[in-house]
């Protein structure tokens, strides 16, 4: 994942930061025993999903053209074989 810059985008990094903080929303209130807490957290770690969805669409995701297909980043990254 790391050749073709995977997640590296604007809309990436928030989104995963909001599901993130959402989700330790929610472990904290589960810990609480309350369930009210708990659902409002995981309201949140979805509310992440749909701001990074509408960034992408935005255009602070990354483009179309950069994704390169996995079997031609391999063949990139394949050096000769020396004999």
């Amino acid at each position: 994942m790391a050749g073709t810059s995977h997640g590296h985008t604007p809309a990436a990094w928030t989104g995963v930061i909001i599901a993130f903080i959402g989700f330790c929303v929610s472990g904290a209130f589960m810990v609480l025993a309350d369930p009210l807490g708990f659902w409002a957290g995981l309201v949140v770690v979805a509310l992440g999903g749909v701001v990074g969805l509408a960034m992408r669409a935005a255009g602070m995701g990354a483009p179309k053209a950069s994704h390169r297909d996995l079997a031609e980043v391999i063949a990139a990254r394949r050096t000769p074989a020396k004999i």
